[in-house]
Order: C-alpha cells, then structure tokens, then sequence
C-alpha cells in the first residue's frame, strides 16, 4: 500500500495540540524513570519509549474509543495514548494498592479493558494473540471495532507473529499489527536478526504500511488507512514505523553499544519537539503556548508521584487475590 501523507486534512489545530500534549506527557513521565530508579522507588525494571511517543500518539488518534490495544514491555506511552491515568500508572510503577494492577503489576502489566488498553505485557511478542483474540471477538459481534497490536521489531522473529498474521488473514480480522521499528532490541541493532520485515506480511496476503515514526501526522494517516481497511472487512494490515529508541533498553543500561554522535543526530528528529515546531510555525501555538503545555505535563506527573507516594503498599494477605487459574 501506498504511504500515506503526513499532511492531515481532518486534523483540526484542537485535535493537533492534543496530539502535543499526549506527547508531552509521555516524555514527562517516561523521563522520570531513571530518577525513580535511582531512588528505588521503582520496584523491577522500567522501559521508557522516549523517542517513540509519535507511534503511540499517533496510532492511537486514528483509533476509534471503544478500539482495542495490546502492548509492550515498554507500554507507558502507549498507555498514555490511550487516555490511561497516570495517578494510577505512577501508583503501579512505585508497586502501590491504588495502581492499575493493585500494585502487584507493575511497570510491564499496565491495563484499563474500560479503555480497550487490554495490557503491556512483559513477555516479547505477547500481545499478538490477545489482539488476535479480540479481533476475532469484535467480528464474531459485529461490533466495528478493530485491534491493534504494538510490537517491536525483535517480536517479528516470534512464531506468533506468523500464527496470528495467517489467521487474521484466513479470517479476515479487522486487525492493524503495528511494528515499532526503533532499530534495537536491547543492545543488538535489528539488520543483525531481522530479514525482510517489510515483505513478511506479503506471504499471508496482507498489505504492508511504512511510515514515519517520528511524525506523528504520518503515523495517524498510515494507522488511519489501516483501520478503514479492517472496519470495512477487508482484513489486517502491517504498518511499519521507523522510529529510534532515543533513551536505553532499560533505566540503568549505559548504551555503549552505540555512538553518542549517533544518538545525537536522531535527537534532531526528536518527534515531540518536530510536532511542537510545526504547530508554531502554522500559528496554531506560540512559543509561550508552547512552553505552558510543557509545564502543564511536568504538574501532572509532579502531582501523579505525589498520589503514588500517597496510596499504601498492597497487603501480604491480598498476594493471591485477583488470580486466576
């Protein structure tokens, strides 16, 4: 399929300014994470997606509310994206009871099914049967809904991908598998373990989308023709965002696996800054409006550390309550 333009029409400047600020608080909270780290605060370890706030912002405007998401070990963005509360994301990082998960998730395990968020999941390549799962669901209701599923390009290798790809395209699902290609996985570069991503999905008869995942516009129209695709029964669709994993794997990994110049030069394309600029240069923002969105995200991750820090451990007599079998 053709890439779509990251000129869009139907964006209007208030639906714009919202994708900035969406943005913004994903760089606000995810920047907290080695601070917290530092200080213990976060129980286990934390993935932040600095650098990637455009492919979560941007696949989760061209989605419709009742839409469902599956995610990553690195979920907070998408999270966010998909209008989570970042009181009680904060609470579940810090392992506290008002968390999302009861404080017994953590980082990796942030859910909210009210928001069709069906959860980040610690093991690489979990969500694509869950959003198979749900997709299958929404068609057997004849709900129009569609599922999305956030994968990065390390999962690809997993046999799931192939699995849910050959019977989303056998049943037609109104599936988007959406591959946030940020060049690593952990500390190996992707050209050393991925072949052919773009063409993987041809086998199964579904069209393939590459977009620019540091634009959040170009990402929002690629996810937007995706899900017009599923929605009127024509089935899945893989988009491909290039993005680049501005911070490390993990809080804590030193990144001696690549240049600083390298790094520095992405910083250039830094999405979130990309996004602001254009909405001042098009006069939808000035600078000042600008800088108070800024200060707007900061207060809410201030205020959602202070909830965090205020709600309570989970007790000992409640680990095994909320499991299943």
């Amino acid at each position: 399929m053709a890439v779509p333009s990251s000129t869009d029409s139907r964006a209007d400047p208030e639906q714009q300014v919202e994708l900035l600020r969406r943005m913004l608080l994903i760089r606000a909270f995810d920047s907290r994470l080695p601070d917290l780290y530092t200080k213990r605060l976060v129980k286990g370890s934390s993935h932040a997606a600095i650098g990637q706030e455009a492919v979560a912002v941007g696949a989760c405007a061209a989605l419709a509310a009742d839409d469902y998401i599956t995610s990553t070990h690195r979920g907070h963005g998408h999270a966010i994206a998909k209008g989570c509360d970042v009181n009680r994301m904060m609470a579940e990082l810090l392992g506290r009871r008002d968390g999302y998960c009861r404080g017994k998730g953590g980082s990796m395990h942030i859910a909210d099914f009210s928001l069709g968020m069906l959860g980040a999941n610690g093991i690489v390549g979990g969500g694509f049967g869950i959003a198979g799962g749900a997709a299958l669901s929404a068609k057997l209701r004849g709900s129009g809904q569609v599922a999305l599923c956030f994968f990065g390009d390390g999962a690809a290798n997993q046999g799931a991908f192939h699995e849910v790809a050959n019977l989303s395209a056998i049943w037609k699902l109104p599936l988007i598998l959406l591959c946030e290609n940020n060049r690593f996985a952990m500390s190996a570069r992707s050209e050393r373990f991925v072949a052919a991503l773009e063409q993987r999905s041809a086998g199964y008869g579904i069209p393939a989308i590459t977009a620019d995942g540091m634009d959040v516009l170009a990402v929002k129209a690629a996810v937007a023709a995706a899900r017009e695709r599923a929605a009127s029964g024509d089935g899945a669709t893989l988009v491909i965002a290039d993005c680049y994993r501005l911070a490390g794997h993990f809080s804590g990994d030193s990144q001696r696996y690549r240049p600083r110049e390298e790094v520095e030069q992405w910083w250039k394309r830094d999405p979130v800054a990309a996004h602001r600029d254009h909405l001042v240069e098009v006069g939808i923002l000035n600078q000042d409006a600008a800088t108070e969105l800024v200060q707007e995200a900061e207060r809410l991750v201030d205020s959602a550390l202070e909830f965090a820090l205020a709600s309570p451990f989970p007790e000992p007599a409640d680990a095994f309550a909320d499991l299943y079998a």
